[in-house]
């Protein structure tokens, strides 16, 4: 089934049930399901994405997703528990995997227990809501890398500009490593990135990345962490990027915790031609980065920075490797280029 026609009939499952079990709500707001996570009965080690569009929702309304495990559980985190409804009605996070996922569209002053045992009905503070299965397989094509297994992006993203994605840009070779590629179609641009399917909070995170000073000054290597339900805190995101950002003489690297327009939020370095390894360490308030040549943890110092304010704390955030094209810059030359991760290591 092609997407466009998955969706189809998502919708039209989506309303038969509200329709079943509210004949007279029937001109009322309705939700529908755009991706279903992959059915999974002790899912809270996973995560994955979860999509949605709201149709005659008002202004102020928020979705309150959960999931099913025994219980029903919300989603993301007990802590963040709301997910916004974008103007358009799109809506977008992440979640713990379940046998059934639910979308309740709720009114400002809707308080959602953390655990239902039976999904409440539609009334109240509740102005609409949708109930799926989970699927057999997960939505997203997966590989595997050092050990985890990643999400491979198939979307198209603004980061950067507008971009396309294809899994297609990803493998891994005979000796393991994970090549990102960029590929020129057309007037675009097809870019790679992947994700963990799991959190995995404060620790060490270590990169060993061959050689990227052959990057053009408007191609992006960048190695971070992502949480859709973190917004409060700058998306819980924190950057190792490699790209001189359009400009030739800019230095090609830089660390970042985010929000990157505070200038204490970054700090830019000159990358070396070779192997090296990236990594950062975090810490409650702290957040440690350092890049040696090689592949040894005691090997030549490259650069290193702490920052010790604006750090985010965990939530469900997935730690995320891409390569895509920044569109501010002068166009890139050649029609692809790749760039080329030996391992990937976490350490509690």
């Amino acid at each position: 089934m092609r997407p466009a026609d998955r969706r189809v009939a998502l919708g039209a499952v989506t309303g038969a049930f509200l329709a079943a079990c509210h004949p007279r709500d029937i001109a009322g707001p309705t939700i529908q399901f755009t991706r279903i996570p992959q059915a999974d009965p002790g899912g809270n080690e996973k995560n994955d994405i979860i999509e949605g569009i709201v149709k005659g929702g008002r202004s102020g309304q928020r979705i309150v997703l959960y999931a099913r495990s025994g219980k029903w559980w919300v989603q993301p985190l007990r802590t963040n528990p709301f997910t916004r409804v974008q103007a358009t009605g799109k809506w977008t996070n992440a979640t713990h995997l379940g046998t059934q996922y639910a979308a309740l569209l709720v009114d400002p002053g809707f308080r959602p227990p953390v655990t239902y045992d039976a999904l409440p009905a539609r009334g109240g503070d509740i102005a609409a809501f949708a109930v799926a299965s989970g699927q057999a397989k997960p939505p997203s094509v997966t590989i595997p890398f050092s050990g985890y297994e990643w999400r491979v992006r198939d979307a198209p993203s603004s980061r950067g500009g507008r971009n396309q994605y294809s899994p297609s840009n990803v493998w891994t070779d005979a000796g393991h490593a994970m090549h990102l590629r960029i590929k020129k179609a057309d007037n675009d641009w097809v870019c790679s990135e992947v994700s963990l399917t799991r959190s995995l909070g404060y620790g060490t995170y270590r990169f060993v990345v061959r050689d990227t000073s052959h990057l053009e000054p408007s191609e992006v290597f960048s190695l971070f962490t992502w949480d859709y339900a973190g917004g409060e805190q700058g998306n819980r995101e924190m950057d190792i990027e490699t790209s001189r950002w359009g400009g030739a003489s800019n230095r090609n690297a830089q660390y970042v915790v985010q929000p990157y327009n505070v200038a204490a939020n970054v700090a830019r370095f000159n990358l070396p031609a070779g192997r090296v390894t990236h990594q950062f360490r975090w810490e409650p308030g702290r957040i440690s980065f350092r890049t040696v040549r090689g592949n040894a943890e005691h090997s030549p110092v490259v650069a290193e920075h702490v920052f010790m304010s604006g750090v985010p704390v965990p939530g469900i955030e997935s730690v995320r490797m891409n390569h895509y094209v920044f569109h501010d810059g002068p166009p890139v030359q050649r029609s692809e280029g790749e760039v080329v991760v030996e391992r990937f290591e976490y350490l509690p």
